[in-house]
């Protein structure tokens, strides 16, 4: 059986940076994707050569969340209010301006350019919020991709629950990835979509591995009180028995 189990988010903080490498170490997951724009990057970066995965991890483009690296970006108002990104697009997403387009791709750039740098060859790519499946945020991401050699891309979910139904409006197709002559897996969800007998052959799980309060090694699914919150992260070969 194929199955990707990808811990999203290497680099944001401290917390699931540290609670990533963990889990690579103790092979709960079997890749991660970076966010060039993290606040614990630098540090990451360092995490990922000591616990030895530095050829395991992918950019983790990010159009929502922090500073941009970029001041084109700064300057789009669409993406980024008082220096920092906003979520407004995921509400209402529509065509991109000349500006905006020229912005989001210089910004994808500098966010791969920066892995690229510290010596991580970015085996793949997926995004902050799914913003690389909306129908005018795809050619960009597909074209950064294609420049810097970056072969597999991360699909929009297939598996449909009540929970995490998928979405398709204003989103590609996912064989429109294939078309574009990048891999992907057939299947893409989250833990919690596990059907009952397990898995299908070429599966990729989304896990955001953090601690919470008490310092326990969770799957995040939120935040309360400050505090990550979510399930104890376990091995999901374990499950599949």
């Amino acid at each position: 059986m194929t199955l990707i189990i990808n811990g999203d988010d290497f680099g944001l903080n401290e917390s699931c940076s540290k609670a990533i490498a963990e889990a690579m170490s103790n092979r709960l997951i079997t890749n991660t994707t970076m966010i060039a724009t993290g606040e614990y990057f630098d540090e990451a970066v360092r995490l990922a050569r000591d616990h030895g995965f530095i050829d395991k991890i992918g950019v983790h483009f990010n159009l929502t969340e922090g500073a941009p690296l970029t001041p084109e970006m700064k300057n789009t108002p669409a993406f980024v209010r008082d220096g920092y990104f906003h979520k407004d697009y995921l509400k209402n997403p529509r065509e991109l301006t000349g500006q905006e387009a020229s912005a989001v791709l210089t910004e994808l750039r500098a966010q791969a350019e920066r892995l690229k740098a510290s010596g991580i060859p970015v085996c793949r790519a997926d995004s902050h919020h799914y913003i690389h499946t909306f129908v005018y945020i795809a050619p960009l991401v597909s074209a950064v991709c294609k420049e810097f050699d970056i072969p597999r891309i991360r699909i929009n979910r297939t598996f449909d629950t009540g929970r995490h139904p998928v979405i398709t409006n204003g989103r590609v197709k996912n064989s429109w990835w294939n078309e574009q002559g990048f891999e992907t897996t057939a299947h893409f969800g989250r833990l919690e979509d596990i059907y009952p007998d397990g898995f299908p052959d070429d599966t990729e799980i989304m896990l955001h591995p953090d601690y919470d309060k008490n310092g326990v090694l969770i799957d995040r699914t939120g935040v309360q009180d400050g505090y990550p919150v979510g399930e104890k992260l376990v091995n999901i070969n374990s499950i599949l028995k």
